[in-house]
């Protein structure tokens, strides 16, 4: 599975992960909402966030500070009055924005309804008739389906499938399943649960047989892997933090206890199963640097054995196959990926011999090109699968462990993101992946191994997009950084300067933008929207080097690169600023309203939800859970004058000023637990009264007041991922 390495590729890039990018149901994410007809999937080691029906794909990236607020002050008294006096601002801020929220919604009662009802119908088209991922042991299936997980047989009929567990027969009815581990032997199934209103989920053990019963139930659980057949590890999150690992047993000397604890702050704890179920592995990551520690699964009870000591800007991640670890690391110049075999043999019996594994020991066995991102990568007996991104392209990148060769495809021009599906024995000969773009649905596609040859899977038959045309864009950017875009029209749309155009950005953590089927996307191209994605620094699309060029005192430099994309598009005839709008999710917020101030006259309207919007109050309050681990992305305030000075250019609460800004729409969540709503309740305000004095004093023909609008909804968290919230949103 490529569970952990996801967790690595993209996880070091957050603080609080439930979602690996690629949980295959042994190593697999599944998320099923109750209700609707068709299961969803959901990535879930890491961070949270998008919508993705099956079958799966990226989870849009997340801004993650919590939202307890609180004041340090020394008098209790005074303490006691500032969080009484915080709360009724608090209170009254969310009563007024309610009231407004009421008062506007009617108006676009018609339009909603119409559009409402064309994307259940794109829904219906492309997704419902998609199924889950399918999980093969020997001769046993294992599925998920509405929240209900099946077993059948390999040769028989899914319509025999027996039941193995229901969500709702356990009166779970607001949760869906996030992650599923069945033991090597097939007696125990591990199950996590989650509430969309909730960061926590729960981990159900199932003792399978002829009546399969609940054996233990573990709150507040973030990842777990089963190490031996009756012996599980797994990691417990709270405040947003997982820092501590343990053991349980489930037959003969029944117990439970403390493994591994992880004592810096900056660190977050998950757990790893090597593909050929030799080792799992205790990753503890911050955003920059990684240390691993291995559990020999023959002797699971034994202590875990170091790989490498943390080493500052030093990331990686371990495989294993045929008695040699393989570790994938940043390791060297340049810091980007590179795949590495350790000179060491792993002894039979002992990991003894792990210390002279150490990085000086290292054997270089492939790196990346300049400017190639590593999606992902999966380990097989013979063979190596990475999906490599470059200058928007996707790659299959196989390399021979037999022939010592490396044989590169390019996939479809058309694809931006891909899914692997699970493949728990690492003995087979096919390898399985799903391509899919934002208006194009997942593809099935087959690398064989025996053949080295690509296979588009018919699967199903669903409508082929044949009228939407993909461009690929540079642009320039202030330093003469050339800056990826990716854009989408429809092929019979004319004169494409008059029609509307939605701008993407994200530029954060390291994370590519997220570029998965969404039928919203789709919808619009066809009623003759441009749909643009800006590939700014700050994000990962072109490797590690393009984070840290967008990160810290470089945050600047992203919106540099958006204002030079939206820029481009405007003098390439793709629309004009009046027609143009911004979307943004999360840490997205920063770039997209620190544009708003300097550069209002670009965009017409703004679209936020959950935005990050108050980078400099946020990163001056200790308190909260995670604004240490956030230092490695946007600075140290308290302690550097200069990064203070530095956030405080560029953040968007700090620099709203009278003006003429667009309108500005902005989704929030009363269960947010990463975003302050208080911070969002009242960036709103000062947002609007800007608008309003600059409207008072101008009288210029023409001008105009723009909506600036908030919706607070009071159930959901952070982005949620229902395919019910995104219909709504």
């Amino acid at each position: 599975s490529c569970a952990g390495l996801r967790n690595l590729l993209q996880g070091l890039s957050f603080s609080a992960k439930y979602y690996s990018k690629h949980n295959p149901l042994q190593t697999m994410c599944s998320y099923s909402k109750i209700g609707p007809k068709k299961c969803h999937i959901l990535d879930c080691s890491k961070s949270t966030c998008t919508h993705r029906t099956a079958p799966p794909g990226s989870i849009l990236p997340c801004r993650f500070f919590s939202c307890k607020e609180g004041t340090n002050v020394p008098s209790k008294r005074k303490q006691n009055t500032s969080i009484v006096t915080s709360d009724l601002l608090h209170k009254n801020l969310l009563k007024s924005e309610q009231k407004n929220w009421n008062n506007i919604s009617p108006t676009y009662k018609a339009m909603t309804k119409r559009i409402k009802e064309k994307l259940e119908e794109l829904h219906n088209m492309y997704t419902l008739n998609s199924r889950s991922p399918r999980m093969r042991f020997g001769e046993n299936v294992y599925f998920e389906e509405n929240g209900c997980i099946f077993l059948a047989k390999a040769d028989d009929d899914e319509g025999n499938a027996e039941i193995l567990f229901s969500v709702e027969d356990l009166s779970f009815s607001d949760a869906f399943i996030q992650r599923i581990r069945i033991s090597p032997d097939q007696r125990y199934m591990a199950i996590s649960l989650k509430s969309e209103n909730s960061e926590e989920a729960t981990c159900i053990i199932m003792k399978l047989g002829n009546l399969p019963a609940v054996e233990k139930v573990i709150p507040s659980v973030f990842s777990f892997e089963w190490a031996a057949n009756d012996v599980l590890y797994y990691t417990t999150q709270k405040n947003l933090k997982c820092q501590n690992v343990f053991m349980t047993t489930f037959t003969y000397q029944k117990h439970t206890k403390l493994v591994y604890t992880e004592q810096d702050a900056r660190f977050f704890v998950d757990l790893y199963c090597t593909k050929d179920g030799r080792f799992l592995s205790i990753n503890s990551n911050s955003k920059t640097t990684s240390e691993v520690w291995l559990v020999d699964c023959r002797h699971p009870f034994e202590s875990p054995s170091l790989v490498q000591a943390r080493t500052t800007g030093v990331i990686y991640h371990i495989e294993h196959r045929k008695d040699q670890l393989y570790i994938l690391t940043t390791y060297g110049e340049p810091a980007e990926y590179k795949a590495i075999l350790t000179d060491n043999y792993i002894h039979r019996n002992n990991l003894d011999t792990l210390a002279s594994s150490g990085k000086e020991n290292w054997q270089l066995v492939y790196a990346l090109e300049k400017k190639t991102k590593l999606v992902d990568f999966e380990m097989f007996s013979d063979d190596c699968i990475m999906f490599l991104k470059n200058a928007g392209h996707l790659y299959l990148n196989v390399i021979s462990f037999v022939s010592h060769s490396v044989q590169s495809i390019k996939l479809p021009t058309w694809a931006c993101e891909f899914e692997l599906e699970p493949h728990p024995e690492h003995t087979t000969s096919t390898c399985y992946f799903q391509l899919s773009s934002p208006v194009h649905p997942p593809k099935r596609f087959a690398y064989s191994f025996k053949e080295n040859n690509l296979i588009e899977q018919a699967v199903q038959e669903v409508p082929i997009i044949t009228n939407c045309h993909t461009t690929r864009l540079l642009a320039k950017s202030k330093d003469e950084t050339l800056v990826p875009i990716t854009v989408f029209h429809n092929k019979n749309s004319k004169e494409l300067h008059r029609r509307p155009l939605l701008v993407h950005v994200y530029g954060a953590y390291g994370v590519d933008l997220n570029m998965s089927f969404k039928e919203e996307k789709l919808m619009l191209i066809e009623e003759g929207w441009i749909l643009a994605y800006c590939h700014v620094r700050g994000g990962g699309e072109q490797g590690l080097s393009w984070h840290r060029d967008g990160c810290q005192h470089n945050k600047l430099k992203g919106l540099h690169d958006l204002r030079a994309c939206i820029t481009l598009l405007h003098q390439l005839g793709f629309s004009q600023p009046k027609h143009t709008a911004l979307a943004a999710a999360s840490a997205g917020g920063v770039l997209a309203g620190a544009l708003c101030n300097t550069d209002p006259a670009l965009i017409r309207a703004m679209v936020l939800q959950a935005p990050f919007v108050d980078v400099l109050n946020t990163m001056m309050k200790t308190h909260l859970p995670l604004t240490i681990e956030e230092q490695e992305e946007w600075g140290n305030p308290l302690e550097d004058e200069k990064c203070m000075k530095y956030i405080k250019s560029y953040c968007p609460y700090q620099n709203i000023k009278p003006q003429c800004y667009p309108s500005v729409f902005i989704t929030a969540y009363g269960n947010d637990e990463r975003i302050p709503l208080t911070g969002i309740l009242q960036y709103v305000q000062k947002l609007r009264k800007a608008a309003l004095d600059h409207a008072s004093k101008t009288s210029k023909k023409g001008n105009w007041i723009p909506n600036i609008i908030l919706d607070v909804q009071a159930n959901g968290s952070h982005c949620d991922s229902s395919w019910q919230h995104s219909l709504n949103e």
